[in-house]
Formats: C-alpha cells, sequence, structure tokens
C-alpha cells in the first residue's frame, strides 16, 4: 500500500501518521518530550527532544504498517521557535519557543527601528508580536552577544528536523511568515525591513513554497529515522497554518479552530488583506495562491492541563483524565453559575498583545465547586477564541461553519461551546483531531500528484461529527461573552503591576 507521512513538532510532543492515496489514515504514534520554563516567562526545549520524539513517533507509526510504500514526507510544527545553529550546524543553546515572552523590549526596538508600526505593517502586514522569531533574535544579540556572535543559520522547529532528515537548511511561506520578517504580500523575505533591523539576511533560510520538494532523506536520515533513503521531503507548514488544510478549511465563510496547547481561530483568504493595526496575523497559506488570517491565544488546552496538574491531583498523585474533566464540567450549567476563566497564563496576543496578562478566575463565590471551575476553564478558552472572531469581523472575515481540530476537538463539550458561543454550525473532519501532521502529509501528497493543488486536498477531507447552536444558551452566552470583553481592559493596571520585578523573582 502507498502512503503518504506527516510528522508534526508539537509543544508536548511529536505525532507521526501515514495516509493511504485517498486521504484515509492509516497509523498514527506520539511521543512526548518535557518543556523547559527556566524563568517566569521563559519556554525552551532542547532540540535533541524533537528528533528523538520524530524518531519514537516514526517508528511507532510505521510499525503499525509495516508493509507501506511511502511515496512523501511532509513536515510541520510550533511556529515563531528559534533554533540557533552555529557553523558547523550544531545547537548552540536550547530553543527558544513561540510562546516564551522574555523580548518585548526588542520587539519595540524592531518596531522604532522600521520607523513605526505604520512602516513595519507596510513591510510585512503584521506588527512584531511577542514570540515571533525577529524579536528573539535581537535578544540573543542584546543578551547572549558570545552566542549570537557564533550563529550561523537560524532555523524554526519542523525545519530543523527537517535539516535532521535531508541535510537541507530551508523553510518554507508560512513559517517563515511567522519570523515576524517576512513579506507575506510578495511572498519573500523583507529584506529592506531586515537591513534596517540589524540582521545579518544570510541567517535567514531559503524559503519554498510549502508543496514543493525541499528535500530528500539522507542516508545519515535513514539511519537515524528508520525511513527509506531518498524519500522526498516537501516544504510542509508552521502548524497553525497547516492545521487548516487538515480542517478542509479553504473558502470563505469558514472558520478553522485549534484547541491544541495553544488556541487558534483561523479562515482562508483569496488575497494578503490589509491588517490595519496588526492585531491579527496574516500568514501566507500553504496553498500558494492563498492566505491565512488568524488570531491566537497562548493558552488552550495547556490552560485545561495546568489547572488539572495544579488543582486536580489526588493525594496518591493521580490526575483525571481530560474527559473525565469534561464530564464534570457538564455538570454544571452554561455561563457556570457565574465563575468566568481568562485564560492568559502565559500572556496574551490576540486581539490585545500583552506579554504582562495573566490568567483570572472572576466571580468565583463559596458556593461554586470543581465542576463550575472546569466548565469556567474550558469556556474562557472559547470566549478568547470568539473575542478574536470579533476583530475578523471588522475585517469582513465571517464565519458559517467552524470546523474544530487538535486535541480539543475531540471533546464534544468543547465542540457544543464553539457552537453555542459562535451561534454557528461546529463540524470536525477525518484527521482533524489528529492536528497538524494531517495537514502536512496532505501536502505531501499534494507535491507527489495524489491531489492537483490543496483545494482538492481540503475537499476530500470528510465530515464526521456535527454540532449546532443551542439557541436556549443564546442570551447566557451573549452576556458572558460581553463580560469576557471587558475584563481584560479593566485589570489591565493590574497585570502590569503584578508582573514587577517585586513579585516576580
Amino acid at each position: 500500500m502507498q502512503a503518504l507521512m506527516g510528522i508534526d513538532i508539537g509543544t508536548s510532543g511529536c505525532k507521526a501518521l501515514l495516509l493511504d492515496a485517498q486521504g484515509v489514515m492509516i497509523a498514527a504514534a506520539t511521543a512526548t518530550y518535557p518543556l523547559l520554563q527556566p524563568r517566569p516567562g521563559w519556554t525552551e526545549q532542547d532540540p535533541e527532544c524533537w528528533i528523538e520524539g520524530a524518531r519514537q513517533a516514526v517508528a511507532g507509526a510505521l510499525a503499525k504498517a509495516p508493509q507501506v510504500e511511502l511515496l512523501c514526507i511532509g513536515l510541520s510544527g510550533q511556529m515563531h521557535g528559534l533554533v540557533p545553529l552555529d557553523a558547523a550546524h550544531r545547537v548552540l543553546r536550547p530553543a527558544i519557543l513561540w510562546n516564551d515572552q522574555r523580548n518585548s523590549a526588542e520587539c519595540d526596538q524592531i518596531t522604532e527601528l522600521a520607523g513605526g508600526v505604520k512602516n513595519l505593517l507596510a513591510a510585512t502586514n503584521n506588527q512584531m508580536l511577542v514570540g515571533y522569531t525577529g524579536g528573539k533574535i535581537l535578544w540573543m544579540q542584546n543578551h547572549e552577544p558570545e552566542l549570537y556572535a557564533r550563529m550561523t543559520t537560524i532555523l524554526n522547529p519542523k525545519d530543523y528536523l527537517r535539516y535532521r532528515l535531508t541535510g537541507e537548511l530551508v523553510t518554507e511561506v508560512s513559517d517563515a511568515s511567522g519570523t515576524g520578517l517576512f513579506d507575506v504580500r510578495k511572498r519573500q523575505w523583507a529584506s529592506g525591513l531586515i537591513d534596517r533591523v540589524g540582521i545579518d539576511a544570510d541567517l535567514l533560510p531559503p524559503v519554498f513554497e510549502s508543496q514543493v520538494i525541499s528535500g530528500r532523506v539522507s542516508a545519515i536520515g535513514a539511519e537515524l529515522f528508520g525511513l527509506p533513503e531518498g524519500t522526498p521531503v516537501v516544504g510542509g507548514g508552521g502548524d497553525a497554518v497547516v492545521q487548516t488544510l487538515g480542517s478542509g478549511v479553504i473558502a470563505p465563510g469558514e472558520l478553522q479552530t485549534t484547541i491544541g496547547t495553544a488556541g487558534v481561530l483561523a479562515a482562508a483568504l483569496d488575497a494578503p488583506q490589509e491588517n490595519p493595526d496588526g492585531r491579527l496575523q496574516v500568514f501566507c497559506n500553504v496553498a500558494a495562491n492563498k492566505w491565512h488570517c488568524m488570531g491566537v491565544s497562548l493558552n488552550a488546552g495547556g490552560a485545561m492541563r495546568w489547572f488539572r496538574d495544579t488543582f486536580c491531583v489526588g493525594v496518591d498523585g493521580s490526575v483525571p483524565s481530560f474527559e473525565q474533566l469534561a464530564a464534570e464540567a457538564e455538570n454544571s450549567p452554561p455561563g457556570c453559575r457565574g465563575v468566568m476563566f481568562l485564560p492568559y497564563l502565559n500572556g496574551q496576543r490576540c486581539p490585545n498583545p500583552d506579554p504582562t496578562a495573566r490568567g483570572a478566575f472572576v466571580g468565583l463565590a463559596a458556593s461554586h465547586n470543581r465542576q463550575d471551575v472546569a466548565r469556567a476553564v474550558m469556556e474562557g478558552v472559547i470566549h478568547a477564541l470568539a473575542d478574536m472572531h470579533s476583530l475578523m469581523k471588522t475585517m469582513g472575515i465571517g464565519g458559517k461553519v467552524i470546523k474544530a481540530s487538535g486535541g480539543g476537538a475531540r471533546s464534544r463539550l468543547w465542540r457544543q461551546m464553539q457552537a453555542d458561543i459562535f451561534g454557528c454550525e461546529v463540524i470536525t473532519t477525518e484527521g482533524a483531531a489528529e492536528g497538524a501532521a494531517f495537514g502536512a502529509a496532505l501536502i505531501a501528497g499534494v507535491a507527489v500528484g495524489i491531489w492537483p493543488d490543496a483545494e482538492s486536498a481540503a475537499r476530500s477531507c470528510r465530515s464526521i461529527t456535527q454540532e449546532h447552536p443551542d439557541r436556549a444558551t443564546a442570551e447566557i452566552f451573549a452576556r458572558s461573552q460581553h463580560i469576557y470583553r471587558i475584563l481584560y481592559p479593566a485589570l489591565r493596571e493590574a497585570f502590569s503591576e503584578l508582573s514587577a520585578p517585586i513579585f516576580v523573582k
């Protein structure tokens, strides 16, 4: 049987899966690895963990389908991460990840060097948000000058995996967009901005369209990963972008939500629509003739994990499964009996970029129980996504249907919350719950002619679940969404004060 492979380097683990030529999943496997948080607001990973995770996940998937003929490999991964390499292509320090909050000053520095927000948006159509790769580069320049002087190449996480697979130092348009140094209108590096900021352009790898075969499994890669030497490897895509394809989102009126560690609301665009104040992100799509608009919450499934691991540990050290917590949450009514959660545990990105924002429970009373609080965490994640959509609507981006993806799409309660809060139909498609690896495998199929283009690949995604909005809860969620939107402005000054060094050591 012929097969396509998708490999996704996530924040908490690597997933590898196999699809047949009809886009049906044959096998999948996952391997987990740790997240490093050496200081408050810092998140890092050792790239070698990704390699070991990929080795285990690939081996696990192939063990379940040992007779497949591998046609092509697609790659995906967490976006914005900085992997610095020296002249011998050795990793200089742990990778600085997408949700790292240390580089606020450097983002301001880049904006100033660009000539202000207006000029920055003219160059890239995006602000330089905290977490983007560009700010991390200047952070290394400012705070680790000795390592910076030794750095010759900068890669994003999935592109480091590509290097270890193929020996090629390249990237593709969607991940390049997330550096904040890419002209998404022209689909090329923003050379003028890069020069003004003082970054050596040679640090940035060549850029390909996502469906282009950008390397082949080398002899070293074949031995390391147990894959056939010479297997083509496509550009792939950053996880938040390629997941739209894996959910079948390619046409106007379709929205995609992703609940993984982070939360993403996304839509495909037929043109690089202007991003007036830069509060949304407009990137290149993995489809060569499309663009991608999204808002990102830094905390979604990660907030639920935090709640579970912090407050739900039994005396014997056991923790409930996410399914058990969701079942408890169903015993609390919509609106959680008046308690609300702001999921800003690692800061906020959209629609109010603020690295000092923090999580908050509002409305807690002695009468509330764990069921109410668990549901409040889940509802808070969806309110954050709906908050982004309110901004998208000002750009004319509507939503007739939501296609849910990521691990959170497995939860019927989370899907129903989306239907109720957004007021539209929510569906899942085959493979959407598998996350970005599924979309990466579809892109691999486009590269080798299984599908003539990304649009055809997206249309191959078959629906499997469907939730409709419950009109009886419409008033409750309209009021709670209003309350959610006024809480951040009310708490913004307090968040800033609480991030002072006297409190954060």
